[in-house]
């Protein structure tokens, strides 16, 4: 028995005229007749009602009914809202909440498309009976319905089109027939193909026939004469079940990504394309399962879960549902709420949720679901099994450029009151700003401070009253007027050729950055001294360089008791940070080279990639995060692996056009492009 069927008949639902009952209790028996119920819900509430008509009203169990009965006559049951699937519509909603990351935006469109076909798709049927006139007024009335319509003459002929054709969703079958009856075929059909729903319409209809049917696979039993209007109906309610699960079924979005980059906004861009109320959960720092589960009702103060609570309050049960940074979900003695989120975002078990407080199962499979998360290696495997990633990156300066003048500066001139004339920034100002003032992946920081210069414009508008902001020009100088001197500098040019330094490039949760490897040599007994927090991939990566150096040194123009009667000392700094990754060993070879040869290493030249002990640069990750760290930190040229040629071709032009790359084999073919001569 479906657990959400409708319940036939609202009047079976009775309750006893109790003179304890109060007015309360009369108003609930009379919201549950008008409300639409599920048939086990409708006999839950029922039961309750009668119960609470025997108790006491100032008992403490009296108040505890009412709220539950509340809070299930206030569940959206039946009430979902109509998809708009208008994909032009949605890709220019899509474009006005957020400008770049085209591959996401595409990723999302596609995700959409999917779920519009799906839902759009002609319905398969097969009529299956011996009686010809029958089969051709079928056939010919479904096909009127705009169904795709089959016939066949008995079981056999069925089962022929079943294999040869694709899969139907639907067969209407009669009983008796030549060759193979309709039990028969059920029985056959439930094995090959349990998702096909069967009806068995029959003459012979008889209780043991129709029990028998059911129990070999069949969805529903009809007994001829049929009325076509209830056999219409009874199709459509069948067939409607199938398009909830298919569209429903399918991958669960996770925005991954640094922080403002706009993974929030992209989800509720989604939503108000498709048209569905948008709730947001945020879970980070959730500990206790009870808060997605809910508490039972034993408990004081129990209530629903959050699942429950946010599908209640947006009235609709195909929302939109967000799970923010679900990678900050916690664990301890209350429970492990990431393993109940395997529940309510698998497909095959969500539509029998079952949240504690309810006690009844709640069909969740109409929802959907969307997850943020800014570090995946946080996720556990099954969670991450149900996901599917798209990846968001760091924006380029071009983007945020663009991101500044059309969003964030109209936006932030509105909300700080700067109306009429505004006042006038070149992009070459924004540039400074962006580059001077911010250093991030998204545009948070710089919402942030192009609000301080607004409020800034803002007091001096009110100040000097005969003056207004429209002759107002921003430059660089009143940059440094109104927010101070910058906050960042391009380190890479800004400093001094060094030896045993080399600008590494590495990929952080955050977004790429560039990190200063140095090495230094001293008397000592052949030690290797490793410091600022490395990982276990980082020192071997180190052992590597170190031991290609010392069997290579000759070549390399190093003397080969270099390492005799002294100590190495490589140093990464930030050492309250951990590091770890197969990323630098091509950078700490570079260092220590610098290092024992004398030479200085260009400091405006940036090198990422693994060496393995035959010299040979192995392909690295994030090479789009790290080239637009190496911009940003004033790097003219980088050095990657040869490896990496496919990624680095599939950039689009503003992340490669600023910035020289050199591709290299082996740690032979980056000496030359770093190292100076000898200091």
């Amino acid at each position: 028995m479906n657990l959400f069927n409708k319940k036939k008949e609202k009047e079976n639902i009775t309750f006893d005229s109790d003179p304890i009952s109060n007015r309360h209790l009369s108003d609930l028996k009379l919201k549950a007749q008008k409300t639409d119920l599920p048939e086990q819900v409708a006999s839950q509430v029922d039961s309750e009602l009668d119960r609470l008509g025997k108790i006491d009203p100032i008992a403490a169990e009296f108040s505890i009914g009412i709220n539950y009965i509340e809070t299930l006559l206030s569940l959206p049951w039946f009430v979902e809202t109509r998809d708009n699937l208008d994909l032009v519509r949605a890709e220019s909603i899509l474009n006005q909440h957020h400008f770049g990351l085209q591959s996401v935006k595409t990723r999302v469109l596609e995700y959409l498309a999917v779920k519009t076909l799906r839902s759009k798709q002609k319905y398969r049927i097969l009529i299956v009976d011996d009686e010809d006139i029958a089969r051709t007024n079928l056939i010919h009335y479904f096909a009127g319905l705009d169904y795709i319509v089959e016939g066949a003459n008995n079981g056999v002929e069925a089962l022929h089109k079943i294999e040869t054709l694709q899969s139907f969703d639907l067969i209407i079958t009669d009983l008796k027939m030549d060759q193979m009856d309709g039990l028969t075929l059920i029985e056959k059909v439930a094995k090959s193909c349990p998702d096909t729903d069967i009806i068995m319409v029959t003459g012979y209809a008889t209780t043991s026939t129709a029990v028998d049917a059911m129990r070999k696979g069949a969805t529903h039993y009809l007994a001829k004469p049929v009325q076509l209007d209830e056999l219409k109906h009874t199709v459509e309610d069948i067939l409607a079940r199938q398009v909830k699960l298919q569209v429903s079924d399918g991958p669960v979005l996770c925005f991954s990504g640094p922080p403002g980059t706009g993974k929030t906004s992209i989800a509720r861009a989604v939503a108000a394309s498709l048209g569905r109320k948008f709730v947001r959960l945020s879970m980070g720092g959730l500990r206790d399962e009870a808060e997605i589960r809910g508490h039972r009702r034993t408990y004081a103060g129990a209530m629903p879960g959050r699942i429950i609570n946010e599908i209640k309050r947006a009235g609709a049960i195909n929302a939109c549902m967000l799970l923010d940074e679900i990678d900050k979900v916690g664990q301890d003695f209350r429970g492990d709420p990431a393993s109940v989120l395997l529940e309510v975002l698998d497909p095959e078990q969500n539509s029998k949720f079952i949240d504690h407080y309810l006690e009844i199962p709640f069909d969740l499979s109409a929802v959907m679901f969307i997850a943020t998360a800014n570090d995946l290696d946080r996720l556990s495997g099954p969670l991450l099994d149900r996901l599917e990633i798209i990846e968001f990156s760091s924006y380029t300066l071009q983007e945020k450029r663009v991101i500044a003048q059309k969003k964030l500066l109209p936006r932030q001139f509105a909300d700080n009151g700067l109306s009429g004339k505004l006042p006038r920034i070149s992009e070459q100002t924004i540039d400074h700003l962006i580059t001077g003032y911010t250093r991030e992946s998204g545009v948070r920081g710089l919402n942030r401070e192009i609000g301080t210069l607004c409020r800034k414009l803002a007091l001096q508008s009110v100040k000097e009253k005969e003056k207004t902001t429209e002759s107002v020009v921003i430059d660089e100088n009143l940059l440094v007027t109104y927010l101070g001197p910058r906050k960042y500098r391009q380190e890479a040019t800004e400093g001094n050729d060094q030896v045993g330094v080399v600008t590494s490039l590495v990929w952080t949760r955050f977004g790429g950055e560039i990190m200063f490897i140095e090495a230094l040599q001293m008397p000592g007994s052949t030690n290797l001294i490793l410091t600022g927090s490395l990982g276990e991939v980082l020192r071997e990566s180190a052992q590597i360089a170190l031991s290609f150096i010392r069997s290579n040194a000759a070549s390399l123009g190093i003397a080969e008791d270099f390492y005799d009667h002294s100590d190495i000392h490589i140093h990464l700094p930030a050492g309250a940070v951990s590091k770890d990754g197969p990323s630098a060993g091509l950078a700490i070879a570079l260092a220590l080279i610098s290092l024992l040869t004398n030479r200085p290493i260009r400091r405006d030249v940036s090198v990422t990639g693994e060496m393995t002990l035959s010299s040979n640069i192995l392909a690295v990750g994030g090479i789009r995060e790290k080239l637009l760290a190496a911009t940003r930190s004033g790097c003219r040229k980088v050095v990657l692996p040869r490896l990496n040629e496919e990624d680095i071709k599939s950039l689009p032009d503003d992340v490669t056009e600023n910035i020289e790359i050199i591709l290299v084999d082996q740690l032979q073919d980056a000496i030359g492009h770093l190292l100076c001569d000898s200091a």
